[in-house]
């Protein structure tokens, strides 16, 4: 909309997808069209095959998927608690101490994941705070990670709303309580649904903390993944791959259908 000759735009869109076909596009169809294929040796893949999706089905892929989807869910909810009540609270505090607040949230993505994974493994090894080797270490750790995310959408939600429906309710004798509930939650609503999916995607492909704490009866799919690779299993991890992009792909739909109902409201 910005550029308004026929010219520019066609230049615009030749740019796009100069560089969104390389870039984007074609890995992710690379991997689709491997995990079809039981060889590739020349420019296509040769060999097209169903029977890395039937193993799939038949295999231990659908527990693994299952153990990401629920450390997901579990993620994103703690997450979007804990930052949109930190949100909420930092709001209120001067410029010192919210500056301090954001950078304890935002420490945990400034540093790789992996050194998370092994600060959480070191902190919950010995009692009372006896986690490691249980499935919610796992769900600890991917909060952690994904709490900074939601806790900017909400921060810079709040930057944009306008104050003006909360003095008008406190103006007519609302309570805080009442007045968080039932106008300032609803206007935040989504950037809420928006930040809840950001944080189950980041969720569902988060790797590197995994490996360093997962117990073996809580593998999420990245670690199988990452696993059917190293043996040397390339198209049967591509199949593994576009499941979970499938499947996280369904549930960011879910989510934005959320946001846009609740957008219109």
């Amino acid at each position: 909309m910005l550029v308004h000759s026929k010219g520019a735009r066609r230049a615009v869109w030749a740019l796009f997808f100069v560089l969104f076909l390389p870039v984007f596009a074609l890995p992710l169809l690379v991997i689709v069209a491997a995990s079809f294929a039981t060889s590739w040796s020349g420019a296509l893949p040769s060999g097209p095959t169903l029977a890395h999706y039937q193993d799939i089905a038949h295999g231990d892929a659908g527990q693994a998927l299952l153990t990401s989807v629920l450390t997901a869910l579990a993620a994103s909810a703690g997450a979007l608690t804990v930052g949109t009540w930190a949100a909420l609270a930092a709001e209120r505090l001067g410029r010192r101490a919210r500056r301090l607040v954001d950078g304890l949230f935002l420490l945990p993505v400034a540093v790789p994941s992996v050194v998370v994974g092994l600060s959480l493994l070191v902190a919950f090894s010995q009692p009372p705070f006896l986690l490691n080797g249980t499935p919610q270490i796992v769900i600890i750790a991917h909060t952690v990670l994904v709490t900074a995310f939601a806790y900017q959408s909400v921060t810079a939600a709040l930057t944009r709303l306008d104050p003006a429906y909360e003095q008008s309710a406190a103006g007519l004798g609302a309570r805080p309580g009442y007045v968080l509930w039932r106008v300032k939650l609803p206007l935040l609503l989504p950037s809420l649904t928006a930040a809840a999916g950001l944080c189950f995607a980041l969720s569902m492909g988060e790797l590197s903390a995994t490996m360093m704490i997962y117990p073996p009866d809580w593998m999420p799919l990245p670690v199988q993944i990452f696993a059917t690779t190293d043996r040397g299993s390339l198209f049967a991890g591509a199949a593994l791959a576009v499941t979970l992009m499938a499947a996280t792909l369904i549930v960011l739909l879910g989510v934005s259908r959320i946001r846009t109902k609740a957008a219109y409201r």
